[in-house]
């Protein structure tokens, strides 16, 4: 791409020279540029994100259902979190799940047409007890159930990473979250690093990665630049892209939402900056972009969680349902290109 000549017109066209026909991905720098189109080229920026997903990762769009198996009374501090137990918010903790409930659940998720199940906990990390439950309820889903089971549990060790990988985990989710020089202003009770060090034992230890971002927490287009640059060093197969949905009670409470057109920008972008990527709807897109949710999937987007999330309501799976089916997008398990 040439950043000399900064019109609209060429550097979609460079962008998508580099990424439909060279197949190379773009630099940090000329991510930059595209970020800073105006508001009128974002559109096409979406056009193009949407061309990059289909030749890189095919028609298909991934279905997945997510349970908090454990939910409240963490003790970490993170800002946008209503299961924190640092922060008065209107979450109970709750024990973990029975077995029952957690098989419905994934069975519920299997009829949706999902092709993955993922079990979350709200912990710093999975001690000894929930190891066990966790290896014992893994391969109870994914035998009985038919579907790929992942797992959220916080930061792990080596071991742990080991144990979960040889007890059928298919994907582990940790997220970055946000860029490492925004990190500390949102969590100050486990580092930055501690999150990318668990992203690297998962892959080093067989997993798929699902390393996800929350956007609009207060940082700058430089540092959702510098998060795209993290992300790639991970590797991660999957990346959810959620949107603050500020929680009552929390540091973030007052956050404005991003405005809907910011949002498909950025979704564009995260497609353009890593087009390998099974990249996810997640949490906040109902309240952040309203009646363009469909154009999220028409910028870049190729997998969906439906259903409730972790201590929010979604929409219901039949309208997500229906919005693939008007789209003519085939629901299909999928994994990351090599």
């Amino acid at each position: 791409m040439t950043l000399h000549d900064t019109s609209p017109r060429t550097l979609l066209a460079d962008a998508g020279d580099a990424l439909l026909e060279s197949r190379r991905q773009l630099t940090l720098e000329e991510l930059a540029a595209l970020a800073a189109l105006p508001d009128h080229s974002v559109p096409a920026l979406a056009a193009l994100a949407h061309e990059v997903r289909l030749a890189w990762c095919g028609p298909e769009v991934e279905v997945e259902g997510i349970l908090s198996a454990k939910t409240g009374g963490c003790p970490e501090d993170c800002h946008f979190c209503s299961q924190s137990s640092a922060f008065e918010t209107q979450v109970l903790a709750t024990p973990f799940l029975d077995t029952d409930e957690v098989l419905a659940a994934a069975e519920e998720t299997a009829r949706l047409g999902a092709s993955e199940f993922c079990i979350v906990l709200a912990v710093r990390g999975p001690d000894e007890r929930t190891m066990k439950r966790l290896l014992e309820l893994v391969p109870m889903v994914r035998d009985r159930v038919g579907i790929n089971v992942a797992v959220s549990a916080g930061i792990l060790t080596e071991e742990q990473a080991q144990r979960l990988a040889d007890g059928g985990v298919h994907r582990y989710n940790h997220n970055l979250e946000t860029a490492r020089s925004h990190f500390g202003r949102i969590v100050s009770t486990h580092t930055w690093e501690e999150r990318f060090d668990t992203c690297r034992l998962v892959r080093d230890h067989g997993m798929e990665l699902c390393c996800g971002v929350l956007l609009g927490m207060g940082e700058t287009v430089e540092q959702r630049i510098e998060l795209l640059g993290q992300l790639r060093e991970v590797q991660p197969a999957e990346v959810p892209v959620n949107f603050l949905n500020p929680r009552p009670g929390t540091p973030l409470a007052d956050q404005r939402l991003v405005e809907p057109l910011e949002a498909i920008r950025w979704i564009a972008l995260f497609r353009l900056a890593l087009p390998d990527v099974i990249l996810r709807y997640a949490g906040g897109r109902e309240v952040t972009l309203r009646e363009l949710q469909a154009l999220g999937l028409t910028s870049g987007i190729n997998a969906l969680i439906v259903g409730n999330y972790l201590t929010t309501l979604g929409r219901s799976p039949e309208e997500d349902l229906q919005m693939l089916d008007d789209l003519r997008m085939p629901i299909g398990t999928l994994s990351k290109v090599i």
